[in-house]
């Protein structure tokens, strides 16, 4: 068990030559963290000032990380995926908006995808951010206990009827839907919604997926909470296990205001702290699903070794590994290869709207230590079995 992420034939099977080149070109150049920083400058400037780059932004970085700019552009990308037993999950990447139009824009959308992937088995999920259905100011109020005013009260009932007119044509078509997770200072307002969703529309199995962001330590607890009421009320829970991407803001903002951070303390915790979740869940299969989205290739591992001592068949269908698209190749096609559910997020969106989202992945991968040497060493190795 312990070779199968090293297998890059299978890793990269879907990979030209020349994609094969221009992943191994990106990561050598997210590699640098001085360039990563310039590149992020040109670009927004190059952005903001109407140059004339999308075409540029499309040919390199979009396409490694996107599936394409609308629904039906992701279509041949998804479709090629699943040959090889990968899933997609169709992710509206443009980043929330604070007006009201965006936010009926972004539910619009949400629903539009669903209507799109219902008849599609290749993409078994659909996913939104909290912060694209309400104002993040309003969700932080409401998380820290603030009243409302008459006007906020009102806005709050519409970010609840948008969750709730998604959730309900989820569970009417029968395909899951993931909730991302966003800042921990709003994020109670945002877990209470998916929590009142999950009692609606996951009685029967799990519809609605919460995330988890388990650098946060206070996120299993609250997860035996959640268990004690959906069985309590008989709801399923589905779970979105993730390590987590606001740490150096959640950490910054604690020294600010001067409370403790919500973050673990060494990334050794928060490793265990996520393998501890995804081990709560697999004890508990009967009343959750679990979605492991994870580059980590120990908490794989540890999770297929757990599946495997409990007699869990590997394609059960409340458990999935999730994967970025453009990123951990190595896990996501040596996962599907040997008969586990693996699902890619796959980005879209118009270049321009996007650009915020892709910006982020590189800085993220220049700051996760590894991450990027070990693409970069598969790449290679590639390179090497196919004599470029």
């Amino acid at each position: 068990m312990d070779a199968i992420f090293e297998n890059t034939a299978t890793a990269f099977s879907l990979k030209s030559d020349s994609e094969l080149e221009r992943a191994y070109f990106l990561f050598k150049m997210i590699a640098n963290e001085p360039l990563v920083k310039i590149g992020t400058a040109m670009t927004n400037f190059a952005i903001k000032a109407h140059l004339p780059v999308e075409g540029l932004i499309r040919a390199t970085v979009f396409d490694h990380f996107c599936g394409g700019v609308n629904e039906a552009d992701c279509m041949p990308v998804v479709d090629k995926m699943f040959e090889k037993g990968v899933c997609s999950v169709l992710d509206y990447s443009v980043e929330g908006k604070d007006e009201e139009d965006p936010l009926d824009n972004a539910t619009e959308m949400i629903l539009k995808i669903l209507d799109f992937v219902k008849e599609k088995d290749a993409i078994p999920f659909a996913v939104f951010k909290p912060t694209g259905f309400g104002r993040f100011a309003l969700y932080q109020k409401i998380s820290e206990g603030g009243k409302l005013t008459e006007k906020e009260e009102a806005e709050w009932q519409r970010v609840i009827n948008r969750f709730d007119k998604v959730c309900k044509k989820a569970h009417d078509l029968d395909v899951s839907l993931l909730i991302d997770g966003e800042e921990s200072w709003m994020q109670d307002a945002a877990d209470q919604l998916a929590e009142d969703m999950m009692r609606k529309y996951n009685k029967k199995k799990a519809i609605v997926f919460n995330t988890l962001q388990t650098y946060r330590w206070d996120r299993l607890p609250y997860l035996r909470d959640l268990h004690e009421r959906a069985q309590k009320d008989g709801f399923k829970i589905g779970i979105k296990v993730v390590r987590g991407a606001y740490m150096e803001k959640e950490n910054e903002r604690a020294r600010e205001k001067g409370y403790p951070s919500p973050i673990c303390e060494s990334k050794a915790a928060t490793d265990e702290n996520f393998d501890a979740t995804v081990a709560y869940m697999l004890e508990n299969l009967e009343d959750m699903s679990i979605f492991s989205g994870t580059h980590n290739e120990n908490s794989c591992y540890k999770l297929m070794e757990l599946m495997r001592e409990k007699g869990v068949e590997k394609n059960h269908k409340d458990i999935w590994f999730g994967q970025l698209y453009g990123m951990s190749d190595h896990i996501s096609f040596n996962l599907a290869a040997h008969g586990y559910n693996v699902a890619k997020y796959l980005p879209f969106g118009p270049v321009r709207d996007v650009m915020p989202y892709l910006i982020r992945r590189a800085e993220e991968n220049t700051s996760v230590a590894g991450q990027t040497s070990r693409e970069l060493s598969l790449l290679k190795k590639e390179r090497k079995r196919r004599k470029i």
